[in-house]
This record gives C-alpha cells, structure tokens and sequence, in this order.
C-alpha cells in the first residue's frame, strides 16, 4: 500500500514537473515570436540613406600658424567646410596633443558673437571624437573656443531627388528603399529584377541644362557592389562607384535621350521580406516547439 502511494506521488510530481516544462516552453514560443514580429516590424521599414562623415583635427592644430585645422575624410579638404545631406553626420576626430571644441557659431575674434547653442562637444581630449547629425537644411558654421582661429563651415542642403519605394517589386515588397539621385531630367520608375541582380531606373523629361550625367546614392542593401551598367542595352564602362558609409555613390555619364539604365551587383534587395521573415521564424519556432513538447511528453 505504502508502495503504491509512494510511486503515485512520485508520478504526480513527474507530471508536475512535466507540464511546468510545457508550459515554459510554451512561454519562451510566445516571447519569440513577438520579439521576432517586432524585429522585422521595425527592422526593415524604408531604408533612407544616410552618412557620416569625419573631419579630422591634425597634430599642431592649436598653432595659430599650422599649415590647416581641419582636413576632410569625404575629400581631403583642409578649408573646415564640408557639404552633406539632411541626416547625414559630422564626426570631428581629436588627432592633436591638445583639448579642442567644436561649437557652433561664429567665433567674437572673427566678428562673430559666439557659440549659438545649435551644437557644442564641451572640451573633448586627444583621441576622442564628437558626433552631430544635421537635420535641416542651412548653413552651420562652427569654430574651437579654446582656439578661435580654427573655424569651418558645415553646409547642409537636399541637392538629391528622391525615388521612393524602390524594392517593392521584389520579395514580399515589405523591404523598400529611397533613393537619392542627381539628373537633368527625372526618375519615374526603378524595377529590382531577382534573377538578374539589377535594379533598371526609367528616365524621361528634357534636360534642364547641359550636364547629363546620372549621380545615383545606392543603399548597399538594395544592390551590393554594382558593377555592370547598361544605358538602353548598350555597356558603359566609364562609371564611377565610390563607397561611403552604407551606400555606393555611382556616376552614370548618359546621352540627353537615355531612357533606362540598368545596374547589375552581385546581389539584390532580400528575396524575403518581413512578413515571408515572420511566417519563416514562426514555422521553424512551432517546429522547435513541436520537437520540445513531444519529448516532454514521453518523459510522462
């Protein structure tokens, strides 16, 4: 008797233990899955592109009589002055001996009045940077309160349409990417074809002036490392492609009728998109589930 009491608590306390089991793992599935809907939710919305740029500050840069204060990574330019795009960032680098700010205004020693409270690092050290991202368009000047005769000139302008959506066409159409472009004449159409690699973009209008160069800010997510151009089905080979931060900047010389161009890489936007991400994690999450529960249950 005592026997059997014994071994029907020790198998109530198996299925206890069972089904607390279950039921964590029941709980993990649920946490997985809404981190995982929120994850693709907002993991892969439009994609704009955006840059940061690096101005470094170089030894000897507190010596009024250095040779330059400034000098760009984007160019090499040594004037401070450097033109970006709204969302774009500055990152000054501290590669002197010696405390620096970059605050903006203009510096009372130039016939200015000073810090304008829009941005300012404090005193920052030897090796250690500041970062501002710029949101409007305008013109920012900035200047070193410890040394004011180093100043420069931040300037800020949207010089780029912009084609939106491009990506929709592929996958699920959930991924989509703005992009920014360059022309005389106007972009009305950008097609992603999966099996080719290539993004074609449909050009139309008459030129506004005589330049008719294509300058198009390829995020590296939409097509990764373009490398073949077509003008209306011929080749070009005299393009240019400069990486900056997360996107290829590339320079397309075209004729005033050029009606499509078509760049291949070596891949495209993602085959599947959030909602195709969601149903794949769910399915392998309820298989992972599935396998769980069934050895919990011949446990029993």
């Amino acid at each position: 008797m005592i026997k059997e009491i014994d071994f029907s608590l020790r198998k109530l306390s198996k299925l206890k233990s069972s089904e607390n089991q279950l039921n964590s793992v029941k709980l993990n599935f649920k946490i997985i899955i809404v981190v995982s809907i929120i994850f693709v939710l907002f993991g892969t919305n439009s994609v704009f592109a955006q840059s940061t740029y690096t101005i470094n500050i170089p030894t000897g840069a507190a010596d009024p009589r250095a040779p330059y204060f400034w000098q760009s990574e984007k160019d090499g330019d040594t004037s401070g002055e450097i033109h970006v795009l709204p969302s774009d960032t500055v990152k000054w680098s501290n590669a002197d001996t010696e405390f620096h700010t970059v605050t903006s205004g203009i510096s009372p020693d130039l016939g200015g009045e000073g810090p304008n409270g829009i941005f300012d690092s404090g005193l920052f050290s030897p090796g250690e940077s500041f970062k501002n991202t710029f949101g409007d368009e305008g013109t920012y000047p900035y200047f070193c309160t410890i040394h004011p005769w180093m100043s420069g000139i931040v300037v800020v302008k949207s010089a780029f349409s912009v084609i939106q959506n491009v990506g929709d066409d592929a996958g699920d159409g959930s991924t989509t990417f703005d992009v920014e472009y360059d022309f005389n004449r106007v972009i009305v159409d950008a097609t992603v074809d999966e099996d080719q690699k290539a993004v074609t973009f449909t050009l139309v209008g008459k030129p506004q002036n005589d330049d008719n160069t294509l300058t198009l800010h390829l995020p590296k997510d939409l097509i990764s490392n373009p490398n073949v151009i077509w003008a209306d089905g011929k080749p070009i080979t005299n393009f240019e492609v400069i990486p900056e931060g997360g996107m290829n900047v590339v320079t397309i010389p075209v004729t005033e009728t050029t009606q499509q161009v078509t760049i291949l890489g070596t891949s495209v936007v993602p085959e599947f998109g959030a909602l195709s991400t969601v149903v794949l994690v769910t399915s392998m999450i309820a298989v992972i589930f599935a396998v769980s529960r069934s050895k919990i249950i011949s446990k029993i």
